[in-house]
């Protein structure tokens, strides 16, 4: 999959040679964007005070609609407080075309050098992109339009219908793709519009909408405008879901990387967020290990797993970039995966070109860590060395969060006003509109019903020796490697492990899983074992133990706890992948929370739910 490339004629609009078309008016994409589309549904003025705006896009194209929305809600001092922008995409262009489309307007340039900073990894299928400290949210779905509109849901606030003309892509324009978009309306959605076709205005007339032609920019006479206000009560299939209107107090139990995502995503909505943990620091769980991996899964076939830790690595990423500091908190350096099984496979078609992140490695790559040639495995370009407490305690400092230490929760009740939270001793610890369980494994005292499975793992770790030839790359395979990690002084570090003891929370160190660690240590990457073999020896290689927590199928678990949960819910179970999930996953609560755009396909999204089990 390659970007489609773009024709510029030779006073610069954008051409698609595969639609014989042109990718905006000769009069310009910001007056286009500007007049059609926000102007056709009534903003900036319409989402005035409003907490969130919902935009859904068919044709996201050179990004110009999406920049120019962009700027006017950042111009707009009674802007909404997040942004939703779903633009539906089937051939995403190249980035230099994006910069190139926003060259001539000065106020969008800086936002799309923004744009393009995250314009990787488009493989088919929906990617979140988040700017201005995730408070604007851009859902990019990859694919074939009724396809990726059957998997997302939100009711949007203004519809965006763009797109090569019906003439030369009918597809986009068809009964069934409006009829699909017209799913997303609720009363009251605007939809905006530059074509004027008799087609397309039946079609949505038929679909509810009550339209009116507007003044079109030239060559065009009209464009079309219209709100969504159809004459028969209009039925839902399943149950309505659940929408929070107004934020309000949320205790979060646990301040490990779930319970600490899970604040962040609710403050940056305007929640009042408390945050308890029974140790006196936040961190001080499975989520305290000293430095961690952070790589996708890889599969043949690219299954669930896969397509999760991709999109949950990309949620990290982005607050990796904005909270942390490069080098000394995390690195984006890579990451080395051998593959002990052998089965060194990638999906058909992709290489080390793109839009992949993963491919085989090559015997430069090997080289460059000190291994042979001939072992199977792949490269990993999108994957990080990271110092999970450094992201907790990020996330923990954001406004309206308050974390409470040596705070042990024993039980909950819920009475009329909400949530009462209570320690051993019964005395009240809280009062709140809703509870979040993000314990780990202790989540189990709360939520009974969830299969929740204690994971013991042991590292061992220490100081870099002199002329230690570690790689400078992290590698994983059967067990893990993640070398020159500074200190709080500087030193470097070094951290292999781990290992995996099930239905155990034992947290003391013990010898036999010391050795393991080596042994592990001494097949993944045979020079590191030798440069480290008398740090081994003289004892001064240290121990951390931490206890994950795990579901019956290995995956999260995001969401209520019971059919009348009354505002309980859960996001735990993260496993030994809790910084790909973390972030992912209070994205995905949130979502649900408050009716937005969901961060991933409803499948995915699905599979992720305490309701599955």
């Amino acid at each position: 999959m390659t970007a489609e490339p773009v024709a510029w004629r030779a006073d610069g609009v954008p051409r698609s040679e595969r639609f014989d078309d042109i990718y905006h008016t000769e009069t310009g994409a910001l007056a286009q964007a500007r007049h059609v589309f926000l102007g056709g549904c009534g903003l900036p003025a319409a989402w005035a005070g409003r907490p969130q705006w919902r935009i859904l896009e068919t044709g996201f194209g050179l990004g110009l609609n999406f920049l120019t929305t962009w700027q006017a809600w950042r111009a707009d001092a009674d802007r909404p407080r997040m942004l939703h922008f779903v633009s539906v995409e089937a051939h995403p262009v190249a980035p230099e075309d994006l910069l190139r489309a926003a060259e001539a307007y000065a106020e969008l340039r800086p936002l799309a050098e923004e744009l393009v900073a995250q314009w990787h990894g488009l493989l088919p299928g929906f990617h979140r992109l988040a700017f201005d400290a995730g408070r604007v949210l851009l859902t990019l779905c990859i694919g074939d339009v009724q396809a990726l509109l059957r998997a997302q849901r939100f009711e949007a606030d203004s519809i965006f219908l763009d797109g090569f003309s019906p003439q030369q892509n009918p597809a986009m324009w068809s009964p069934d793709t409006l009829k699909a978009v017209s799913r997303f309306a609720r009363r009251g959605t605007g939809l905006a519009t530059w074509t004027f076709a008799h087609a397309v205005r039946e079609a949505l007339s038929q679909n509810g909408f009550q339209l009116e032609s507007r003044e079109g920019l030239p060559p065009k006479r009209d464009c079309l405008s219209g709100v969504f206000a159809p004459a028969w009560t209009v039925r839902r299939r399943g149950p309505a879901p659940e929408h929070v209107e107004t934020p309000g107090r949320c205790a979060v139990i646990g301040a490990g990387l779930a319970g600490a995502a899970v604040a962040a995503s609710l403050a940056r909505r305007g929640w009042q967020v408390t945050v308890l943990d029974a140790a006196d620091q936040p961190a001080s769980g499975a989520s305290g290990l000293p430095v961690g991996m952070l790589a996708p899964h890889v599969s043949p076939d690219d299954a669930l797993l896969s397509r999760l830790t991709r999109a949950g690595i990309r949620a990290t990423w982005q607050e990796l970039e904005r909270l942390l500091e490069e080098g000394r908190d995390w690195r984006a350096s890579g990451v080395l995966e051998r593959r002990p099984d052998g089965d060194a496979r990638v999906p058909t078609g992709w290489s080390d070109s793109g839009p992949n992140e993963s491919w085989p490695a090559s015997a430069t790559q090997l080289a460059a860590v000190d291994l042979p040639a001939d072992p199977p495995a792949l490269w990993h370009t999108r994957a990080a060395w990271v110092k999970p407490h450094r992201l907790i305690h990020a996330w923990l400092r954001e406004p309206d969060i308050a974390f409470r230490g040596n705070t042990s929760v024993a039980r909950l009740t819920r009475g009329t006003d909400g949530w009462q939270l209570f320690d051993a001793s019964d005395r009240l610890l809280a009062e709140a509109d809703r509870v979040v369980i993000a314990a780990g494994f202790e989540s189990g005292r709360f939520a009974p019903s969830l299969p929740l499975q204690p994971v013991r793992g042991q590292v061992a770790w220490g100081r870099m020796p002199l002329n230690a030839g570690l790689p400078a790359t992290p590698i994983n395979g059967d067990g893990h490697l993640i070398a020159h990690v500074p200190d709080t002084e500087g030193t470097p570090l070094w951290l292999a492990g781990a290992t995996f003891d099930r239905d155990s929370t034992d947290l003391t160190p013990n010898a036999e899983d010391a050795a393991s660690n080596r042994e592990r240590l001494a097949r993944l990457h045979p020079a590191a074992a030798v440069s480290l073999a008398s740090a081994f020896e003289r004892g001064e290689v240290n121990a951390w133990v931490g206890v994950r927590c795990a579901s019956g199928d290995r995956r999260p678990l995001v969401g209520p706890l019971g059919e009348d949960a009354g505002g309980l819910w859960a996001c735990t179970a993260l496993g030994s992948r809790g910084l790909s999930f973390a972030a992912l996953c209070a994205e995905l609560l949130v979502a649900q929370w408050h009716g937005e755009p969901l961060p991933l396909p409803a499948t995915l999204a699905k599979a992720l739910g305490t309701q599955r089990l």
